[in-house]
């Protein structure tokens, strides 16, 4: 696992002469936990380079082509011998397209530097809207330069996961001994008006005439600028090396960074507040970010300029407090922004998402898309659904339920007939104002795969599943197209939950694909029909459609054979079924009256019975203390034994056992009982919803879950 950063061309990557960029990259590789995976490459002239692992890249003048692109070029050839996991990419965004196009399945990191505006590659709307495509992340060295590359884009970009803050850093002077400081006031950088430098020299000029007894130390040079600046009290230093402008600093009582123009970050007043001076700043760009305490002129000009370092000078005591805030207040170490770089770099490199670091799944936001039937007014509110809904509650987590079906419905018009053009839209400003940490859906048909694409590319570390009920056995009903509705979206989901056991799915590939059982909720499942006398020996309901809610005018169900064959077969016991024989089906609290006359209920699917596979009616059966009758073929008494289920083999040998059942109730209460205290204890839905959220998080977890093979 590997790690290659890519320097601008021309950056010096040497303690000779480097440039800003250099001195943070090196800074932060040393530091990092991964400093022995890491690999710098450049172009350097200068023989002496930074101790860490570094590979030059060595160019031949061509005046034919470009060199940026012979940069790039070049780079790519070399990285392969590498086989790197990351590619950080530092204040070019212009290189970005080329490695994207060139390198398939790299994972590319930007560090902003420099404005974003000013910069060719992120400019233009266009061309910053395809680095957010194209990046893992976009990483600014001041919440500044993010603001600046936010500026034109839409409100979506910006709580973007994507876009990231890690300041500059430096090393904090813990030995300076403040009372050791010298009478010195240092300027460090080009000596150039965009810099401030030419109010610095009117001003200092003034100050050292005043006071002969401080002195100046000017560290910088400026080939294209001449501002000239005589006084015997004056250094002017020229370029220093990096060790012996932190040497300076040291000693340094007042530091002034006074740049006119709106510089990202500012090293000068990092350094200079990291060991222990009184920093003056102006309030441009970034600048204001790069220090806990400074004097910050609002208006730049020789006088407030001026005023500020006499101030400093003549009253001591207020310069030493701001020394000492100083110092005691740093916090940008290489330690601190190193580790944050490290934890972005293993959310990849070793698939440690934010919930790992965390050693805990405490405080999750979920967003829990399925159809909640706010429209139906309550008749289907008893739902799968919900009761996953509860468990995500009851776990401790925030949980956002975003009704599909309803939104749909509510807001499609002429122009969008299904609503699937709003519904993805809503969604996709429901996970900008959320930001959820995990996405489930069930049964969300019209969100479409590309929209998941997008929201997983806009959210790296959110992580999506889905649950789907239906029947999946081809001789049941629907079976191609709820294969369709799951094939859907899978390869753009971390893990698919099934009712039928994934094993004898042959369409399924991969091991993302997990079994769940029907969860049973605690207020839900409240009647324990164990406990009394019940006047009805067997209830069934079945119905076409739950959203049509009435039975369907010639409409054919396999079902209702099997139970008039029953109802035939077996003589002097009383049924209760509903969706049959024109008789309507059966809702909410109507059906739980109902049900609570019975002592036995059936749990007939449509089609053959496969592996695990049931509708949610086992929940309210069991849940409810009814005796359990189920197809053996099912394969539940993997989970339940005959003391806690009924089994069949066919029609005869179920009639038979709901004879016997129905005229021994001591025996009937006994296999409720125990029944419906194992369905709640292992198959509720605060474990269902656990089993979700570590699955989708690919967590190991070394509960062992009934329903786990």
């Amino acid at each position: 696992m590997k790690i290659g950063i890519l320097l601008p061309y021309k950056e010096n990557f040497s303690p000779e002469y480097p440039g800003a960029v250099s001195l943070f990259v090196h800074e932060t590789s040393k530091t990092s936990k991964y400093k022995k995976n890491i690999i710098v490459f450049g172009n350097t002239n200068y023989k002496r380079k930074f101790n860490i692992k570094y590979c030059n890249i060595d160019l031949f003048k061509n005046p034919l082509r470009s060199q940026t692109k012979l940069y790039v070029n070049k780079f790519i050839q070399q990285q392969k011998k590498f086989n790197l996991s990351i590619i950080e990419v530092h204040n070019r965004p212009s290189y970005i397209p080329f490695l994207k196009d060139k390198i398939k399945d790299i994972v590319l990191s930007l560090y902003f530097h420099n404005d974003p505006l000013s910069m060719d590659g992120s400019k233009t709307i266009a061309d910053r809207k395809n680095l957010l495509k194209s990046c893992y992340k976009i990483i600014f060295n001041s919440n500044w330069s993010k603001k600046r590359f936010l500026e034109g884009l839409e409100n979506k970009f910006v709580n973007s996961n994507k876009l990231i803050v890690f300041f500059q850093s430096a090393s904090k002077n813990k030995s300076t001994i403040l009372k050791k400081k010298k009478k010195w006031i240092t300027f460090v950088g080009k000596l150039n008006r965009a810099k401030g430098y030419d109010v610095f020299v009117s001003s200092i000029t003034k100050i050292l005439n005043k006071y002969p007894d401080w002195k100046a130390k000017i560290i910088g040079d400026e080939k294209r600028e001449k501002i000239l600046l005589k006084h015997k009290n004056a250094d002017i230093l020229g370029f220093l090396s990096h060790e012996k402008v932190l040497s300076i600093f040291k000693q340094t009582s007042i530091a002034v960074a006074c740049s006119r123009w709106e510089e990202p970050f500012g090293r000068t007043s990092l350094e200079a507040s990291a060991n222990g001076c009184a920093v003056i700043i102006t309030n441009k760009g970034g600048l204001p970010e790069t220090v806990t305490n400074a004097k910050i002129l609002h208006r730049l000009s020789s006088k407030n300029l001026t005023k500020t370092i006499k101030n400093l000078i003549e009253n001591k005591n207020s310069r030493h407090e701001l020394q000492k805030l100083s110092l005691k207040n740093f916090y940008l170490t290489h330690q601190f922004v190193t580790k944050k770089m490290d934890d972005y770099r293993s959310e990849k490199l070793q698939t440690i998402n934010r919930y790992n670091i965390k050693k805990n799944l405490d405080n999750l936001r979920i967003l829990h898309i399925t159809n909640f039937n706010e429209r139906l007014d309550g008749r289907l509110f008893f739902n799968t659904g919900r009761r996953i809904n509860n468990g995500f509650i009851r776990l401790g987590h925030s949980v956002l339920g975003f009704s599909d079906r309803d939104i749909q419905k509510y807001y499609r018009s002429y122009k969008d007939l299904k609503g699937a053009k709003t519904l993805n839209d809503k969604l996709k400003k429901t996970c900008y104002n959320y930001k959820p940490d995990i996405v489930i859906l069930g049964h969300a048909d019209l969100i479409s795969s590309e929209q998941i694409a997008e929201l997983k590319n806009d959210y790296p570390n959110a992580r999506f599943g889905q649950w789907f009920l239906d029947p999946l056995n081809k001789r049941g009903p629907d079976y191609q197209r709820n294969k369709e509705r799951i094939l859907d979206k899978i390869k753009v989901l971390d893990a698919t939950f099934l009712t039928t056991s994934p094993d004898v799915l042959s369409f399924l590939k991969g091991d993302r694909n997990f079994y769940i059982p029907n969860p049973s909720d605690k207020s839900f499942e409240i009647l324990n029909n164990f406990n009394k006398s019940c006047n009805v020996d067997v209830f069934f309901a079945l119905s076409h459609g739950v959203h049509r809610g009435v039975l369907k005018s010639g409409k054919t169900d396999d079902r209702v054979l099997f139970l008039r064959e029953l109802v035939q077969k077996t003589q002097d016991v009383k049924f209760d079924l509903y969706g049959i024989d024109k008789v309507q089906p059966i809702w909410a609290d109507h059906y739980f009256k109902t049900i609570a006359n019975a002592k036995m209920g059936l749990n007939l699917s449509r089609g053959k019975a496969i592996k695990y596979y049931s509708s949610d009616r086992i929940t309210q059966i069991v849940g409810n203390g009814l005796a359990c009758l189920i197809d053996e073929q099912t394969q539940y008494r993997n989970f339940f034994t005959d003391k806690e289920m009924i089994f069949y083999k066919n029609v005869n040998d179920l009639s038979e056992k709901i004879q016997k059942i129905s005229k021994d109730d001591k025996l009937r209460k006994k296999i409720a009982k125990q029944g419906k205290e194992k369905y709640m204890k292992f198959f509720n839905s605060n474990l269902v919803a656990e089993y979700i959220i570590n699955k989708t998080l690919d967590i190991s977890n070394r509960k062992k879950y009934l329903w786990e093979n």
